[in-house]
């Protein structure tokens, strides 16, 4: 070394072009055949994130399930992670992914719903003969609620379904879905024919000043109108507290009712939808909302073909004032009737209830201020406009204000929906509306608002329906499903049937719920219920789980061990 100094080499710097680059992106590759199938079947659709869900369903409808090339490629066309696809397609029921080296599933499943009024008619030991006959060749699987209580069992294969279901009727319906036989035609109603019979006048008056936004709201407030999809908050204060903030605004409407017991909605819809679509444009009109997004569930595809029929009669009336009017469809999940779950869901994301405050009325769908409304609520608003505030008020008796909506299943003779005064018991709701209880069956019990609103003995069915009334005896009258219990009924199975439905439904987000929910269904399945754990257990659940769901979920299993002790010992 003639300079005496060290000579050291001299590093490179990495990602200067001396290697050779990447010949493929990071991840999962995209199949060239998935990519060509899922460009084709979007066609010329949006790619906008808020609609993964609505591809979703329509790879599923097209392919039969969700395979992982094509939600590789649906993520490519939608520049979205392969993983927010990924974790939107497993968070829902009703979507079936498959993955690489999973048998994809039968062509024809056949799914017994296994709620509490389906299970009272004897659905599982259906579910069993179903199995025993195809379960070789076809998949029987159980399925949440399907909103039809008042046929149970209820049995669903693909969009058909059987109601009053026996072997012999899901026989013809198997032969039917495996030819692909068409579906009964729906006869949905004709906008004239509403409009004759005085449809659409309120809007008509609002739209032409004759009626102003301050009028209705003021009479809304006089009314006492609360909306009815459970939580019972006053109609006029939501419609303030969102008017409060600087739009833009939007209108959510949540058709999702997946409340077991509860099918009121379907009836609307089903049967005359206008009035409660009058109602929706009445409501949008007040609050300015610059778009209006239907949430229905997945579960009614012939209320999906009503409203889509109706939305455009409207449309073309010119009676939506050039308001965009969106049917979103639910992909099967309870907790998108929570207000924040469903709007999340609508955002084409997984149904998680949001943290509040801040509330949707002023932070909501895509963060604008929100008004959310159910079906039975908007129902209303053109008939108290129309008729006034003292028809509706003088629709109560035993002190309720104006009229209730109830979906009535269980051992009664005539389970059905019913429009009642507000105010009525379960006693006079059984003997005046449901026929009586069938024959054989001792009235005993009753849930008052569906598998969430708790369970109280007949020996207090004299209590008036109605909010503010069930509360101080652990309940609450919520959607108002009523679901009635006889001597016949065995109270462990009514209590596990309803916390294993919650143990389903749980968004998984907060542990309180999460984990409560596992834990108590572990716990009933013993023969001798230690009701001081499952009391502890859900004080817990109560208190700190984030939304209603994990907070609601005891109220059948403390009922239980408040009025019916002996059966549990």
């Amino acid at each position: 070394m003639s300079s005496g100094k060290a000579v050291f080499a001299v590093p490179k710097a990495p990602g200067r072009g001396k290697r050779k680059a990447r010949y493929e992106r990071k991840g999962r590759q995209v199949e060239p055949f998935a990519a060509r199938e899922i460009a084709a079947l979007l066609g010329d659709r949006s790619r906008q994130k808020d609609l993964l869900i609505e591809h979703l369903h329509l790879i599923q409808d097209t392919y039969g399930f969700l395979s992982a090339a094509h939600l590789t490629a649906l993520a490519d066309e939608m520049r979205m992670a392969l993983a927010e696809v990924y974790e939107v397609a497993t968070f829902y029921h009703n979507f079936e992914v498959v993955k690489d080296d999973a048998v994809a599933p039968a062509t024809l499943t056949i799914k017994v719903c296994d709620s509490l009024s389906c299970e009272m008619a004897g659905a599982m030991a259906l579910k069993q003969d179903l199995a025993a006959k195809y379960g070789a060749t076809l998949r029987v699987t159980h399925g949440a609620c399907m909103g039809r209580c008042e046929c149970a069992p209820v049995v669903r294969l693909k969009d058909r379904y059987v109601e009053n279901a026996t072997m012999a009727e899901v026989d013809l319906a198997v032969e039917a879905a495996k030819i692909n036989a068409p579906l009964l035609d729906i006869n949905a109603p004709a906008l004239q024919e509403h409009k004759d019979a005085g449809g659409f006048t309120a809007l008509k008056r609002l739209r032409t000043g004759e009626l102003t936004a301050e009028a209705i709201i003021e009479s809304l407030s006089d009314a006492g109108h609360r909306g009815l999809g459970g939580a019972g908050f006053p109609h006029a204060l939501k419609l303030n507290s969102v008017l409060s903030v600087p739009g833009p605004r939007y209108m959510a409407i949540n058709a999702d009712e997946s409340e077991p017991g509860t099918f009121k909605d379907r009836y609307f819809m089903n049967t005359n939808p206008y009035p409660f679509l009058e109602g929706m444009l009445i409501a949008a009109k007040i609050v300015d909302a610059e778009a209006v997004y239907i949430f229905l569930r997945d579960e009614y595809p012939e209320t999906a073909k009503i409203l889509s029929h109706c939305l455009t009669e409207i449309r073309d009336a010119g009676l939506d004032d050039g308001r965009p009017i969106h049917l979103r469809r639910g992909a099967g999940a309870y907790i998108c009737g929570e207000e924040s779950a469903m709007l999340e869901s609508i955002e084409g994301k997984r149904g998680l209830p949001r943290h509040k405050p801040p509330f949707p009325a002023h932070v909501g769908l895509f963060g604008q201020p929100t008004l959310i409304n159910n079906v039975e609520t908007l129902y209303w608003l053109p008939d108290i406009i129309n008729k006034g505030t003292a028809w509706f008020k003088d629709g109560g008796r035993n002190g309720g204000t104006g009229f209730r909506t109830f979906s009535l299943s269980g051992h009664v003779n005539k389970p059905g929906v019913y429009i009642t005064p507000a105010g009525i018991t379960a006693q006079e709701l059984v003997d005046e509306f449901g026929g009586g209880m069938k024959d054989g069956h001792v009235f005993r019990a009753y849930l008052p608002g569906g598998a969430s609103g708790g369970i109280l003995p007949s020996t207090m069915a004299d209590i008036p329906l109605d909010f503010g009334t069930l509360e101080k005896y652990g309940c609450f009258i919520g959607s108002a499903a009523v679901i009635v219990l006889s001597d016949q009924d065995d109270m462990k199975m009514i209590g596990r049937n309803l916390m294993r439905f919650f143990e389903d439904e749980s968004c998984g987000q907060c542990t309180p719920c999460r984990a409560g929910t596992e834990k108590a269904v572990l716990l009933m399945e013993r023969d001798k219920w230690d009701a001081d754990l499952l009391t502890e257990l859900s004080d817990c659940m109560r208190d700190a789980s984030i939304c209603g769901l994990g907070q609601a979920a005891p109220n059948g299993l403390l009922s239980i061990l408040k009025h019916f002790a002996e059966d549990v010992r």
